[in-house]
């Protein structure tokens, strides 16, 4: 069993930065950020691998970065030069899977509860 607990959203300028975090219990082999903008399908934004390195979509890369503080088990997305097209609820996803491709939304995932990214232009 994996649980995750986000938090970390807000409301932003565009131009601005946010952290989101996403407090990891369990074994979680792969874990991710989705995002759902209102009305569209729930995508991948980024994926932590098992080896520790990680990929992000074509949309956010160079403004958004994933990483992890082993210690305290808690995975982040740093999001800078937030754009209006950002805002969306996102979630954490953790996979017990050892993960070497980006994480999808029908794999078999664990999902945490989501928090709200709001970027106004």
């Amino acid at each position: 069993q994996v649980q995750l607990v986000e938090s970390g959203g807000g409301s932003v300028q565009a131009g601005g930065s946010l952290r989101l975090s996403c407090a990891v219990s369990g074994s979680a082999s792969g874990l991710g950020w989705f995002s759902q903008a209102p009305g569209k399908a729930r995508e991948g934004v980024a994926t932590l691998y098992t080896d520790g390195k990680f990929s992000a979509t074509d949309s956010v890369k160079g403004r958004f970065t994933v990483s992890k503080d082993n210690a305290q088990n808690i995975l982040y997305l740093q999001m800078n030069s937030l754009q209006p097209e950002d805002t969306a609820m996102y979630y954490c996803a953790g996979s017990r899977r050892y993960c070497y491709t980006p994480l999808k939304v029908f794999d078999s995932l664990y999902w945490g509860q989501g928090t709200q990214v709001t970027v106004s232009s």
